[in-house]
């Protein structure tokens, strides 16, 4: 998923307490979920894991040979990945949600950070837009091994990136 950039928060991240805990999730396997309030804009956690590139990670096996559309890989703006399946840490667990409550971003010294878009309360889960590539067309399998599972309202269905659908809509004449 590509990353925006930003500077960092200037909201404080660095509690004696730690702001989240994994366990399971309703949406997904695992999740990560505020152990406190975190306010709106903190830094929560880093997106960590080994850096490789976007060929490298096309070659990994599947994560889960039962899933094999369950990734830990991050995309980073100069092409590379972030593989959480080696040296990741928590943040690998934040499930995706069409209404997240956190956003990443990427610093100037090319880290990916999980922020608060909002003030995230204690027991809430932590969640963010996947916004996924994936080469070729979205068939209906594409579309069903990325489905969405967030619950939220204004769920779209799918945790694919929608900008590609608008563009694909444009390319072939059929913008709204």
């Amino acid at each position: 998923m590509p990353v925006t950039s930003r500077r960092p928060s200037t909201a404080s991240s660095a509690r004696s307490t730690r702001a989240y805990a994994v366990r399971n999730s309703p949406i997904h396997g695992r999740g990560v979920f505020a152990s406190r309030t975190i306010r709106k804009g903190a830094d929560i956690i880093e997106y960590r894991g080994r850096r490789i590139s976007m060929e490298a990670a096309d070659e990994l096996p599947d994560s889960d040979p039962d899933n094999p559309h369950h990734t830990f890989l991050f995309e980073l703006n100069d092409g590379r990945v972030i593989d959480a399946g080696v040296r990741g840490n928590a943040a690998r667990w934040i499930n995706h949600s069409c209404q997240p409550n956190c956003e990443p971003y990427e610093d100037d010294r090319g880290r990916v950070i999980i922020a608060a878009k909002r003030t995230i309360r204690a027991g809430e889960e932590l969640a963010y837009d996947y916004k996924l590539n994936v080469p070729g067309r979205r068939t209906t399998h594409v579309l069903a091994a990325y489905a969405c599972r967030c619950g939220a309202p204004r769920c779209r269905g799918s945790m694919l990136d929608p900008e590609k659908d608008k563009a694909a809509k444009v390319k072939r004449g059929k913008s709204k």
